[in-house]
């Protein structure tokens, strides 16, 4: 069975840990084992969020005064590609011996009309006071909209058109190596008048991830995430996990777009456009989710 799996950034980096090269070892060391227990059966394309990672580099590229300007998002994107597929290739190697790896850079084709760069609303970086944010906002000149647990600054987040890179993966899954790809969403790039340019953007992970799995006809996407379901009234006196669900029930649970709302739009596309399986849950029941013992479980309208 071909998977294409998702890791969300709190994966990588959980929320209110530092964000210290140290601390993201150790959390990728768990996500290899988890994703080895997949890979021993079946072939495996990784993808990752980028929104912790990617916010700290812009926080550092605005305050570096070497610079006359701070460094785009899409570079930016570029280069926690390079960090995280690293990471997750040295941990993949050494959990997954004599395995072909390879972490691939992905460029992501975006709309240059796409109304996304009017509304930004994609989280990245740390969570903010609301005096510091406004601070920022000011100082900076970024958008900053409330999260859960504080405020952080929010980008666009054009919708994924075209998987630059699809190709090529497919090459080397036929090569017997484990790809991780389309970190972050990939390189956010438009195709202008003079060639491909990159634009100030993030794109959604999971549905970048999505489009990935269509194009790859893979069999399964899986959505690793914090938490272990999809919950119906989330946070509310009717909280329940959803065990089972079709793209059509997702649609009408009224989920987040800064949190499980991508995530479900994510699951609910790959599921209609395939007639494949996709699943939502916790990371360290990868394994179990893949075999219908955990998680949420999207399957096509009977």
């Amino acid at each position: 069975m071909r998977i294409v799996i998702a890791l969300g950034g709190n994966a990588l980096l959980h929320r209110g840990e530092r964000p210290d090269a140290a601390v993201q070892q150790a959390n990728i060391d768990r996500v290899a084992l988890a994703i080895a227990a997949l890979a021993q059966d079946h072939e495996v394309v990784v993808t990752h969020g980028n929104g912790p990672q990617i916010g700290l580099l812009a926080m550092e590229s605005a305050s570096d005064a070497a610079l006359s300007a701070p460094y785009p998002l899409d570079l930016l994107g570029a280069q926690t590609q390079g960090m995280i597929g690293s990471l997750l290739a040295r941990a993949l190697y050494d959990a997954l011996p004599g395995r072909r790896i390879a972490a691939l850079v992905t460029h992501t084709q975006v709309r240059a009309d796409d109304p996304a760069f009017g509304h930004p609303e994609k989280f990245i970086g740390q969570v903010y006071s609301a005096e510091t944010a406004r601070a920022l906002s000011r100082e900076r000149g970024w958008h900053i909209a409330r999260d859960t647990t504080g405020w952080r600054r929010v980008v666009p987040s054009p919708a994924p058109e075209r998987i630059m890179e699809t190709g090529t993966v497919q090459d080397l899954l036929g090569l017997g190596t484990l790809v991780v790809c389309a970190g972050g969403g990939g390189v956010p790039v438009v195709d202008g008048e003079h060639g491909l340019r990159g634009v100030e953007a993030v794109v959604d992970k999971d549905l970048s991830a999505a489009l990935l799995a269509e194009d790859l006809k893979a069999d399964f996407l899986l959505i690793l995430t914090d938490v272990p379901h999809v919950y119906a009234d989330y946070g509310g006196p009717h909280q329940r996990p959803l065990l089972e669900a079709t793209p059509a029930e997702l649609r009408s649970g009224g989920f987040p777009a800064g949190s499980m709302g991508p995530k479900t739009e994510a699951a609910a596309r790959f599921v209609e456009r395939t007639g494949g399986l996709a699943a939502i849950g916790a990371l360290d029941a990868a394994y179990e989710i893949v075999r219908g013992r955990a998680g949420t479980l999207v399957r096509p309208e009977p």
